[in-house]
């Protein structure tokens, strides 16, 4: 009896920008869901990687854009973000009544992000960045990496972020002088590269992965089986699968511009208790989701149960 046979149910898996989603991609695109008798229907939904992306966001509804509506709604049981806004999600979801999730595992993508400013300003190092604006993504991997780089340079009170829309946008408000710099995530740290811009500082982003309860521990488990065979053949030769980034820029990259020495990817791993508490204690400690949650209540990992 295949795992599907057991649920009885046709699951909903969310897809978004390449860069966080990428093995979910290559073992849809190799069938590796499909040997681990699962029967998935992908649901893509707008990133802010996209150039075609038309949604904007703003800091206090991060339960109305696009993803979010989808599984709020249904239409969709299971997704990956970056780990802060997965931990957002999940918490506030609780508190507010809304469709239950919690944070189910470790994610496969180490998703790259850097903080790029134009050639010609007067900004050499992250420090020399103080109280000046860094276009992000607000309650996003850009915006919380973001942080995450730059408290190392400078206090908490001193780090200033906007919100300046979609990749290609906020690099058109760099053009314009309306920010100090702006944080990418590939395809677009290549795109800025290919442009002339310069790169202050980049880190590896992890992601969470959330679920609904109606995903039961085996089927998750295949899942993410699905996921660490996947790994296995982008660590391998990731070139295959290029063509998923060049055509997030609309033409603004070749192939043959893209940096695949940025991608990183490990087997989904269970999300530990030390994890939660210190990245729930740094998402209070910049106020970005509400104090309180407990490890109880957020996170389970029954896919290794």
């Amino acid at each position: 009896m295949t795992v599907q046979e057991m649920t009885k149910r046709r699951h909903k898996v969310a897809i978004m920008n390449a860069v966080h989603d990428l093995p979910v991609l290559v073992a849809r695109d190799l069938g590796f869901f499909k040997d681990e008798g699962l029967d998935v229907e992908f649901v893509t939904t707008p990133g802010m990687a996209q150039v075609t992306t038309s949604h904007t966001v703003k800091f206090d509804s991060v339960f109305d854009r696009p993803l979010d509506s989808a599984y709020n709604e249904g239409g969709i049981d299971q997704y990956r973000m970056c780990e802060w806004g997965i931990m957002k999600r999940a918490v506030e979801a609780n508190c507010e009544g809304r469709r239950g999730r919690r944070i189910v595992a470790l994610g496969a993508s180490m998703s790259k992000f850097a903080i790029a400013t134009s050639r010609d300003s007067n900004i050499y190092a992250p420090e020399m960045l103080k109280n000046r604006e860094i276009a992000v993504t607000p309650n996003n991997g850009s915006h919380f990496t973001t942080l995450k780089m730059m408290e190392g340079f400078l206090a908490q009170e001193h780090v200033r972020t906007t919100n300046a829309g979609t990749m290609v946008k906020r690099l058109e408000a760099l053009k314009q002088g309306k920010v100090a710099a702006v944080s990418l995530m590939e395809p677009w740290i290549s795109v800025a590269q290919k442009q002339g811009l310069r790169i202050l500082i980049e880190s590896h982003s992890t992601r969470s992965e959330a679920a609904s309860d109606e995903l039961d521990g085996p089927t998750l488990a295949a899942m993410f089986r699905a996921q660490a065979h996947a790994v296995e053949v982008l660590e391998k030769d990731p070139t295959p699968f290029i063509h998923y980034f060049v055509a997030e820029t609309g033409g603004l990259l070749d192939a043959k511009d893209f940096q695949t020495w940025r991608l990183l990817h490990a087997p989904p791993q269970p999300y530990t208790r030390e994890r939660f508490d210190d990245e729930y204690n740094w998402t209070v400690k910049w106020n970005m989701t509400v104090p309180g949650a407990t490890y109880e209540n957020t996170v389970d990992n029954r896919a290794w149960r």
